[in-house]
């Protein structure tokens, strides 16, 4: 069994034309059966279990071993607070097993630090399945999610496409448009959006993302490190490569998710719209990773500021939004690491979007005050608006240099011993 186990050629997810052929292939019984309003559950299932396993197989069967763990857990939570939910609703309960879901998750992020072997229940895609998780929780709480089974909780938690990096689907949503088939018009919509977005994916994946990666920046990455110091131009040239690799690659990797999606019936929520170019840093959050952005929008952000609203724990609205604001981003930083790179990335933004909404609401105040002395507005025209998305990029850009882990290369170079 072991040798067998072994034996598993390991896939890339969205890594070559080999998978794409294998997975296209595999996907085509799927899209037939929608064509005639009939779903196989079974065949979906094997489907998706079949691509996970290659795709957490190649270096051992720990992932396997951590996934196994991991949906057991999960399970667990979700169907006995769901039992509790019935009759009872405790918040300090309903924060423990938020807790609990997130424990797995928290323990991978930790373990690097603690010691160099991988958390029980390191695998591929544990953050993206922990939000859908933690998600249910949360919405059986509001009272959103009352009813689901066994079977359509794990149809959901494996869905394939979306299993390593998202987009991040809210149960609800995914589950209507698992059980309403589209019409035929409708999915041959969907057929022809995918094949754009499998298009433009190659286009941005595996030609812009690969200059900006593998042509432009390791090189940049050598120049910068020879010079040396604080800052230096080359490093200002591997902070603009980094940041347009990271939107290509991510972007691209995005849109294939989306086409595989659509080919099973499933419209999953877009994650990028044009985000570099946003006027400031609030809309670019709402236009950059946007399914994730959206998740800590409504689950942390909103509800951290209604409890600090109940409890009055400050006196003024600004700083309750700023608090939260800072929290929020934080988190997230910590979500992708426990560095201080990534932590700093977090700081940024939640400190960026605290100075976004004291400028707007100064901005605000002076056209208030304008209009009463009857002078125009401050100046909103196609220079001011050009100006504010060159001057968002360019912060945006400042945050991706934080987050890419190169200035901590770069200030604290580790010598061979």
């Amino acid at each position: 069994m072991m040798q067998f186990w072994n034996a598993l050629p390991h896939m890339e997810v969205y890594g070559n034309p080999q998978y794409f052929f294998y997975l296209l292939l595999a996907v085509l019984p799927i899209f037939i059966g929608l064509f005639f309003k009939k779903r196989f559950p079974i065949y979906e299932a094997l489907f998706s279990l079949s691509f996970i396993i290659l795709m957490l197989t190649g270096k051992g069967q720990l992932q396997l071993k951590s996934l196994l763990a991991y949906v057991i857990w999960e399970t667990i939570l979700v169907f006995s607070y769901k039992v509790y939910r019935r009759n009872r609703n405790n918040k300090w309960l309903f924060y423990l097993w938020c807790l609990l879901s997130v424990l797995p998750l928290a323990f991978v992020k930790v373990a690097p630090i603690i010691a160099a072997n991988q958390s029980l229940f390191g695998f591929l895609g544990i953050s993206y399945l922990t939000f859908r998780a933690v998600g249910m929780i949360i919405e059986m709480r509001d009272g959103v999610l009352t009813e689901f089974t066994l079977w359509q909780f794990l149809r959901f938690l494996m869905f394939l496409p979306t299993f390593s990096s998202g987009p991040i689907d809210r149960f609800k949503r995914f589950n209507d448009d698992y059980e309403n088939i589209p019409e035929r018009d409708e999915l041959l919509d969907m057929l022809e959006k995918s094949i754009w977005y499998l298009m433009l994916g190659f286009l941005y994946k595996f030609i812009i993302a690969y200059f900006f990666g593998q042509v432009l920046l390791p090189p940049l990455k050598e120049l910068a490190l020879a010079h040396g110091g604080i800052i230096n131009l080359p490093t200002i040239g591997v902070m603009y490569a980094f940041g347009l690799d990271l939107f290509f690659d991510f972007a691209g990797y995005t849109l294939f998710a989306l086409a595989v999606s659509n080919l099973m019936g499933i419209k999953s929520p877009i994650n990028f719209n044009k985000p570099f170019i946003s006027h400031d840093l609030k809309e670019f959050w709402n236009r950059w990773h946007m399914s994730l952005s959206f998740w800590f929008r409504d689950f942390v952000f909103m509800r951290l500021v209604k409890v600090l609203v109940k409890n009055k724990v400050f006196k003024n609205r600004n700083t309750t939004s700023s608090v939260a604001y800072l929290v929020n981003m934080l988190l997230m930083g910590f979500w992708h690491g426990v560095t201080w790179y990534y932590i700093a990335y977090g700081l940024f933004h939640g400190i960026g979007l605290i100075i976004n909404d004291a400028w707007l609401r100064k901005k605000k105040k002076i056209n208030k005050e304008r209009k009463a002395a009857g002078k125009p507005n401050l100046p909103e025209n196609r220079f001011t608006r050009a100006l504010s998305i060159v001057i968002t990029f360019n912060v945006v850009m400042v945050s991706f240099l934080l987050f890419s882990g190169f200035l901590d290369q770069l200030w604290f170079p580790k010598h061979p011993q």
